[in-house]
């Protein structure tokens, strides 16, 4: 069999997990995918079987589309819910003029500094890795693009919006950007992935050969 299989993931497997899952599912050893989702996160995952596993790399480029919920006022280690809160803010009075107005600001090109538990490599080892053994390094900021952002609901200090983005952009990252530029700290508390370049949850279940 060749060809992609679109995943809907759950929260808490891993992307390796749902390989493994169709590996003995279809019983075929030629499976990848087109870029991880984080354990808490979920969504659309592609996966590829067979000859497909040959796109990889191009698939890999798609843009994303996310829908995230991010909470004002306290600040972890990890830029997510499971991380450990390191400090705490108080969260200004906002309207949704005032969040729509500071989402705007990240439209298009920006520059963003990638989140230290990440799996990005830094002179052969993961980010991660420092992050666990406590070592401090520098992390250069990577330049993505945002091609549209809108919020979608405003309750308290939880702020819930949609993005558009190029490959490589962290939400995480992102949603500790906007809620700087709200006057506050703040972290990612849920991730669902809705788009991979042609791939919605419409495909989910389908096998696009």
């Amino acid at each position: 069999m060749n060809g992609v299989i679109v995943v809907d993931k759950e929260k808490g497997k891993t992307s390796f997990d749902e390989i493994r899952e169709i590996r003995k599912e279809y019983n075929i050893k030629k499976v990848g995918h087109t870029g991880t989702l984080d354990p808490m996160a979920t969504g659309v995952l592609p996966i590829l079987v067979g000859e497909a596993t040959k796109l990889s790399n191009y698939l890999m480029n798609h843009d994303k589309v996310y829908i995230a919920t991010l909470i004002l006022g306290e600040k972890r280690t990890t830029g997510d819910s499971e991380g450990e809160v390191v400090l705490k803010e108080k969260v200004p009075t906002l309207n949704k003029e005032k969040v729509e107005e500071v989402l705007k600001k990240f439209l298009g090109e920006i520059h963003q500094v990638p989140p230290i538990y990440s799996a990005i490599k830094l002179n052969g080892k993961k980010l991660y890795e420092y992050a666990r053994n406590g070592e401090d390094v520098e992390i250069k900021p990577r330049e993505v693009t945002i091609y549209s952002i809108e919020l979608i609901d405003l309750m308290e200090n939880n702020i819930t919006f949609k993005v558009h983005c190029s490959k490589g952009t962290y939400i995480r990252s992102l949603c500790e950007d906007i809620a700087k530029g709200l006057g506050t700290v703040g972290y990612m508390s849920s991730l669902r992935r809705t788009r991979v370049g042609d791939f919605t949850l419409d495909d989910v279940g389908r096998i696009i050969e």
